[in-house]
């Protein structure tokens, strides 16, 4: 069984949330992996939202091999503003590499995707990476879920087979349990 726990990080993370997947999961046998877009850096320090806490992230999303990839057991993408900066791109209307990289874990079943609060932002550009599937999400981006053709759910937290989301950064615990949950099945 895969073993890690990738978790997308850029700035203005939420960090009780941050801090709590890598606790949370680590006590119960996972290793938390914090992966960004290196941009050809060893690595890159990111600053939460709340209290400008730093964290260090080293390992890229980017770089990952397909047979590197099997060692996740789940990939997240926290609230706050990660998905919005992990959605640029240097050309206008081209997939940014963080797109590139949900497109290809959407498409693969064995890897539970946890999406919580505005990180479906990211969905928008490959939005046929989630055609036909249900989510949850904050209020504040439904229309821009349901724009991208995505169903929209009233749920705090919402399982579509291998997708998981949530609500709002605060529903963070009932989300990582539900992850986990899934992952034990």
């Amino acid at each position: 069984m895969a073993k890690k726990i990738g978790i997308l990080l850029e700035n203005r993370f939420i960090e009780k949330e941050i801090f709590y997947y890598a606790s949370y999961f680590e006590n119960e046998g996972f290793e938390p992996v914090f992966l960004t877009r290196l941009w050809g850096q060893e690595q890159l320090t990111f600053k939460g939202l709340e209290y400008q806490i730093e964290v260090t992230a080293n390992h890229s999303f980017e770089d990952l091999t397909d047979e590197q990839l099997k060692d996740f057991a789940a990939v997240i993408v926290p609230a706050g503003y990660v998905a919005d900066y992990l959605l640029y791109a240097e050309k206008p209307k081209e997939i940014s590499p963080a797109c590139a990289f949900i497109k290809k874990i959407m498409a693969d079943k064995t890897i539970v995707k946890g999406f919580i609060c505005h990180s479906l932002w990211i969905a928008a550009p490959v939005k046929e990476a989630f055609a036909g599937r249900k989510v949850t999400c904050h209020n504040n981006i439904i229309a821009h879920v349901e724009n991208a053709g995505i169903q929209y759910v009233d749920e705090d937290v919402y399982i579509d087979d291998d997708l998981i989301t949530a609500r709002t950064g605060g529903h963070h615990p009932a989300f990582a349990k539900t992850i986990l949950q899934n992952l034990r099945k």
